[in-house]
């Protein structure tokens, strides 16, 4: 193993690990060495299922409901319990459905509140209720996995737009104000092949990859390497995004 990228001894937590995208960062992150926790909503088979297949040993799932105080609370209360401390937060949990813009008859203020409040509102309370055990870590991360929607105004839905923009911004104010104990990073890619958006299937994506610099459909492997880099080899990174889309958004 490159010790450069190296977990050893790190306790991290991927809140949406059962599937996608923090699937992939959960098996990366095994692989190099952290004891990671799966955070889950639903599904907790394909939890416990990820945690006998990865690499290494003392993985966890834990369930977290990001709309719900009490469950993010009991999450960090049994993290606390567990290990004392928190090295590296992944925020990848959240939600969408795919609306045209100019739909703003199916994108009513109920929806549009309910995906705000998942992806920014969710992400801000785990943040907020992690910081005493990322701030005894002394060297701790959080990542917020975003979008490239949230610079773009592309995406899935508008909400999700401004959801995601939220995020970046929240990264920034974080970042400013809780260095140099813990660092704030944003991945932010454009599709990627998951099933996280409803009706997206990879015809769609490899037509969509046509049109990019690249001409690739992003992995969520692709977009965990990004998370393990802001983990190890991007230190002296804070409050930073690092994009990763194929140059989509170029």
């Amino acid at each position: 193993m490159n010790d450069r990228l190296s977990l050893d001894g790190k306790i991290a937590f991927v809140t949406g690990g059962s599937s996608g995208i923090g699937a992939a960062v959960c098996r990366l992150f095994a692989v190099h060495g952290a004891r990671v926790i799966v955070g889950f909503h639903r599904g907790q088979d394909r939890a416990e299922t990820l945690v006998k297949q990865i690499s290494g040993t003392g993985h966890a799932i834990q369930q977290l409901v990001l709309e719900d105080k009490l469950s993010v609370k009991t999450a960090f209360d049994a993290i606390a319990a567990m290990h004392g401390k928190l090295d590296i937060l992944v925020n990848s949990a959240g939600f969408t459905k795919p609306i045209p813009h100019t739909d703003l008859e199916a994108l009513d203020e109920d929806l549009f509140s309910s995906i705000l409040t998942t992806n920014a509102v969710g992400v801000f309370s785990t943040i907020r209720t992690a910081m005493p055990l990322l701030e005894k870590s002394g060297d701790a991360l959080v990542v917020n996995v975003s979008s490239i929607s949230a610079f773009t105004g592309s995406g899935s839905n508008i909400a999700y737009c401004a959801s995601k923009a939220a995020v970046d911004t929240m990264t920034l104010s974080f970042a400013r104000v809780f260095g140099p104990s813990v660092r704030f990073m944003c991945v932010s890619p454009a599709a990627v092949a998951t099933d996280f958006v409803a009706g997206r299937d990879r015809a769609a994506l490899e037509k969509a990859a046509k049109n990019t610099p690249l001409k690739r459909v992003v992995e969520p492997e692709d977009v965990a390497d990004a998370v393990l880099a802001c983990a190890t080899l991007l230190k002296a990174a804070t409050g930073e995004r690092v994009v990763v889309d194929g140059g989509r958004h170029l």
